[in-house]
């Protein structure tokens, strides 16, 4: 249950993300829902190694903790892009 939690905070957090970041992005809503889904795994793993949140379900810490990695992926691709 946890990796399909994950996917569904991902395509949550992909959605916060392009929303939180300004500006216009080269890759659109599809692209920006997968970074937030890759981002969900990042937060997630991240997020569970310093104790913020758990795979197990949806939490107002996994929320966070995957719209922050979908962000700083988001940004990445960016960069990367530009």
């Amino acid at each position: 249950m946890g990796i399909l939690s994950w996917i569904l905070l991902g395509l949550i957090a992909g959605a916060l993300a392009k929303w939180l970041m300004p500006g216009k992005d080269g890759g659109g809503w599809i692209v920006t829902i997968l970074l937030g889904i890759a981002g969900a795994f990042v937060g997630g793993w991240v997020g569970s190694f310093f104790g913020l949140g758990t795979t197990g379900g949806f939490s107002l810490g996994g929320i966070i903790t995957a719209t922050a990695g979908a962000f700083l992926l988001l940004f990445i691709y960016n960069k990367v892009v530009k």
